[in-house]
């Protein structure tokens, strides 16, 4: 065997133990909840409101008020980032400026979520009088999440072929029509694993609605946008440290609620992306 098959195997070897030393804690912590909170989980307990001051009842109002928040941020910031991407990659020269937005696209991702949730505080909710409401809320998970879906769609969009934008662009077809038939079909797999990463933070984010949409005990449901929710992840912040003599296994249901939606949001995007990768050309 020769040195570089050597170097190769312990290349792997290595590779190997530090992929077992990520994975091995995050199905440990799985585990861990699914053992203590399983047995708490129930059609009430996911079907009513909480009673008793929280210690008793359901989750219900948090789950509609976290699927609330998802669609709103979904819908805020989907389009833009997809068009914003669009713009980056298709339409914006390579000087100065386009180079500044592309690197602060990326920095912007890296912000702790804490300074959007103050953010959202000031402009929404104090400037926009929205209020603690599902639009302030959803505005400012809306801006948390956009760098990950114009940093995930403009590296989806680069990485079909320029060909394909060749051959279209010869046969007669605007540059709208290139984008729209001939790139954007075979950029949606890598759309779909950005926009999932980024509502998946931000259906377990506590600090941004923390203060823009986030009440602490609302066992119902909101009449419109400008109502406050609760949510599951500030509603599990609170049963663990707020409420005295709370049940753990409430704590543990609650939170494998969470990891529960967040998993089927990550599974509904795997078929997709396995439907839309079947087309691609190469």
């Amino acid at each position: 065997m020769n040195v570089a098959k050597i170097r190769e195997k312990v290349a792997f070897t290595i590779l190997g133990l530090i992929t077992l030393l990520v994975v091995i804690p995050i199905l440990l912590t799985i585990f861990y909840v699914v053992k203590n909170g399983a047995g708490a989980v129930s059609w009430e307990f996911l079907t009513q409101p909480p009673r008793a001051g929280m210690k008793q009842g359901g989750i219900f109002p948090a789950i509609v008020g976290t699927i609330l928040l998802i669609i709103g941020t979904m819908l805020f910031s989907l389009p833009l980032g997809i068009l914003s991407a669009i713009y980056l990659v298709e339409y914006a020269k390579d000087n100065l400026f386009t180079r500044l937005i592309k690197l602060s696209v990326v920095n912007l991702s890296g912000i702790p979520s804490i300074v959007y949730g103050l953010f959202g505080f000031t402009l929404f909710v104090v400037i926009l009088r929205f209020g603690t409401s599902i639009l302030a809320g959803s505005l400012t998970l809306a801006i948390m999440s956009l760098p990950v879906i114009i940093t995930a769609t403009k590296e989806a969009l680069e990485s079909v072929p320029f060909s394909f934008r060749e051959i279209s662009l010869s046969l007669g077809a605007s540059r709208w029509q290139t984008i729209r038939y001939c790139v954007l079909p075979y950029a949606i797999p890598g759309i779909l694993t950005g926009t999932v990463l980024s509502l998946s933070r931000a259906a377990g984010e506590t600090a941004p609605i923390l203060f823009t949409v986030a009440a602490f005990y609302l066992p119902r449901l909101p009449h419109s946008i400008f109502d406050q929710v609760m949510a599951l992840p500030y509603h599990l912040y609170v049963i663990s440290t707020q409420v005295p003599n709370m049940p753990m296994k409430l704590s543990f249901a609650t939170g494998l609620v969470l990891i529960g939606l967040v998993f089927l949001m990550n599974l509904v995007s795997i078929i997709l992306r396995a439907h839309y990768r079947k087309k691609k050309l190469w």
